[in-house]
């Protein structure tokens, strides 16, 4: 039997105790928990739901602030964006140790640490004072809160009979995909009436009352379960280092110039050299931080493809579409919350529609929910500065339920072939690539609009001249003039309003052509030989 909710994928055809010990859920030689007080396996439920819920919100409540965080902080677009890049990208390095961490330390206390660190890490990013601040407090908000939602799923699937996992697996799946459509509204109404810093605060009690409830309601970790476990510190830093850098040189390339930098050019020497270093290590050592011998498997190493193109198309538009309707477009926060939530609204129907779909073949699935997120990239490319808040919300929408419906048959499809005693270590490199895909190609979106932008705005003023004898005609400039400047002013910013919609317009055609690919990549895979 296969249980597939959320982010999670774990599979039950054997005891929990000859699951691998490296499994990232956690779940390797543990005793039955199953006896446990029905009360309290509701109160384990109701604190793992809790927990999970307040990391899954945190991102698209961040996500409403970026508008205001820019005003705050004096930052450009491309550098607010790091809030998001850096947060997503230290979820996808520490995401693959989830395991190990269990193993070492127990899995209480590592449930308790992680939901505690993540609570004190959410209210330094309410206390920062500056960008460089906040973008380390939203890293250490990641990279504590990653083994959050894989191991509150296992502690649920462990502390209730067999028979009950395809109840409790969904009533999990559910509550976490709605805490991110209440978030972004109540956090956009704060941050409307007080400042940013009170969406980052109103997450703070709700996190100390997890991590109690964690702490009294766990069952305490049994001596046998913890082990010296050794970690590949080797394939590990390489790989941290190597996606730092890639991140780094997308990040801050167009600002930089590019290879005009020596920092870039150091970056770029610096990536190559420790992502050579992580591929010869995974391929020469007994047991490497990621086997990548797994990758003979073709529908596995299809499915990274397209687990990767799945996290570029999942978040980038709700990254994107804040700055837009705040700066250029004029909406205030609780409208971009309610937006935002609109997409929390879209996911729940689709992950009920999964229940449906998940029946067929999977390729069918996937083709339909790629192909619902190219039709709302080819929506979004139709937008203009007037655009009206109905159209809005049912975009959000149409990508929410596209990314619901997708994930189930994606994650099918990807394992489908793969040797079921592989499953855990090849789920780690499953997530981190999902987690690489939406912090690189935020980055490169955000590069996209920079640089059209600029190269736009460059063109566009060329035209404003005396000398154009266009502007002289009768009704051609309407209320905006170039004889005073004032009015130079008032012409400037709208240029600039008008530049900065066509780089999102681009940025949102590299969103829809991301989606086509997918379903040309799709049509490529072999039917699942094992049901869900």
């Amino acid at each position: 039997m296969i249980i597939i909710t959320g982010d999670t994928f774990v599979k039950l055809t054997r005891p929990p105790c000859q699951l691998p010990l490296h499994n990232v859920s956690g779940m390797s030689d543990l005793p039955d928990r199953t006896e446990l007080p029905v009360l309290r396996r509701i109160l384990i439920l109701a604190a793992c739901v809790l927990g999970s819920t307040l990391y899954a919100t945190t991102l698209l409540v961040a996500s409403t602030l970026l508008p205001q965080m820019q005003g705050s902080f004096a930052a450009t677009p491309d550098e607010i964006a790091w809030t998001t890049t850096f947060n997503i990208l230290a979820t996808a390095i520490v995401t693959p140790m989830t395991g190990w961490l269990v193993a070492r330390f127990g899995r209480r206390r590592t449930m308790v640490a992680c939901v505690a660190g993540f609570t004190v890490a959410t209210w330094l990013c309410g206390q920062a004072e500056s960008l460089e601040t906040i973008v380390l407090w939203r890293i250490v908000q990641g990279g504590v809160g990653a083994p959050v939602i894989p191991l509150s799923n296992a502690i649920v699937l462990d502390s209730f009979p067999r028979r009950q996992a395809g109840l409790v697996s969904s009533i999990f799946g559910m509550t976490v995909v709605l805490g991110p459509v209440v978030g972004p509204a109540v956090g956009g109404w704060l941050a409307e009436i007080y400042n940013w810093r009170w969406a980052f605060y109103m997450i703070v009690p709700a996190g100390v009352l997890a991590t109690l409830a964690l702490r009294f309601t766990l069952p305490a970790d049994q001596p046998g379960e913890i082990r010296r476990v050794p970690l590949d510190w080797t394939g590990f830093l390489a790989l941290a280092t190597a996606i730092a850098c890639v991140q780094l040189i997308l990040s801050r390339g167009q600002r930089l110039d590019w290879y005009e930098s020596p920092e870039i050019i150091a970056e770029t020497v610096i990536a190559i050299l420790a992502f050579w270093v992580f591929l010869a290590h995974s391929l020469t050592a007994e047991r490497p931080f990621l086997d990548l011998r797994l990758l003979r498997d073709r529908n596995y190493a299809l499915g990274l493809l397209l687990v990767f193109i799945y996290g570029m198309v999942n978040f980038t538009p709700i990254v994107l579409l804040p700055t837009l309707l705040q700066s250029y477009a004029g909406y205030p926060d609780s409208i971009i919350g309610l937006i935002v939530g609109y997409r929390g609204i879209g996911g729940t129907i689709g992950f009920g529609l999964t229940l449906i779909i998940g029946r067929w073949d999977p390729r069918i699935g996937m083709t339909i929910g790629f192909g619902l997120m190219g039709l709302s990239g080819l929506w979004l490319m139709t937008l203009d500065l007037n655009v009206n808040l109905e159209l809005l919300l049912w975009n959000s929408a149409l990508q929410g339920l596209a990314t619901g419906i997708i994930w189930v048959p994606l994650t099918v499809l990807t394992f489908a072939t793969l040797d079921t005693r592989h499953t855990a270590e090849a789920m780690s490199l499953f997530h981190l690539l999902r987690n690489l895909g939406s912090s690189l190609f935020i980055s490169l979106s955000v590069t996209e609009i920079v640089r059209s932008t600029t190269r736009n705005y460059s063109r566009m003023t060329e035209m404003v001249s005396p000398y154009n004898r266009a502007l002289q005609l009768p009704d051609v400039m309407g209320g905006w003039t170039m004889e005073t400047l004032q009015g130079l002013a008032r012409l400037s910013r709208e240029i600039d309003r008008q530049a900065a919609m066509i780089g999102y317009v681009n940025a949102f055609g590299l969103y829809t052509a991301a989606s086509g690919a997918a379903i040309l990549l799709v049509l490529t895979a072999r039917r699942a030989r094992r049901a869900a």
